[in-house]
């Protein structure tokens, strides 16, 4: 079964949305981003990452909310397989995401950046961005980044 390993923000001030967590809910900083697509943090409860993040540009946001939007932008699943979810999201009808994955160098296979958290985006129901992993995010127990 695949596992909830990561959440994603999407904020117009990271630091502060950050400090927030941290201050309000103990949650640890395990990492901090400043890549051509975005900067922000990455946060963990120990076993889920949170990353809150300001998009430079509506490519790497994905037009339909933006760099400009705030609220929940994406959670990520880690999976025994990636195959196999391809499959079974194919046939559930949720496309890759594949004008993100593309702004991001993203794909299955392909070299992970920007602190590998995440290999292929899809798309999910009601608008939300699905991110899929087999080896995880930062801060969470099973993460493996790949070399």
């Amino acid at each position: 079964m695949a596992k909830i390993k990561h959440i994603a923000l999407s904020t117009q001030d990271p630091e502060k949305t950050a400090k927030f967590y941290i201050d309000v809910f103990g949650l640890k900083q395990v990492g901090r981003v400043d890549s051509p697509g975005a900067t922000g943090f990455y946060l963990t409860d120990g076993d889920i990452n949170l990353a809150i993040l300001k998009f430079k540009t509506d490519a790497v946001a994905g037009v339909e909310r933006g760099k400009d939007w705030s609220g929940l932008h994406h959670f990520g699943f880690q999976v025994d397989n990636m195959d196999e979810t391809a499959e079974r999201l194919t046939a559930a009808g949720s496309p890759k995401r594949d004008d993100v994955n593309h702004a991001l160098e993203l794909g299955h296979n392909a070299e992970r950046r920007y602190g590998g958290n995440v290999e292929v985006k899809y798309s999910g129901p009601d608008g939300i961005m699905v991110d899929v992993s087999e080896s995880g995010w930062v801060g969470t127990p099973s993460f493996s980044p790949k070399a």
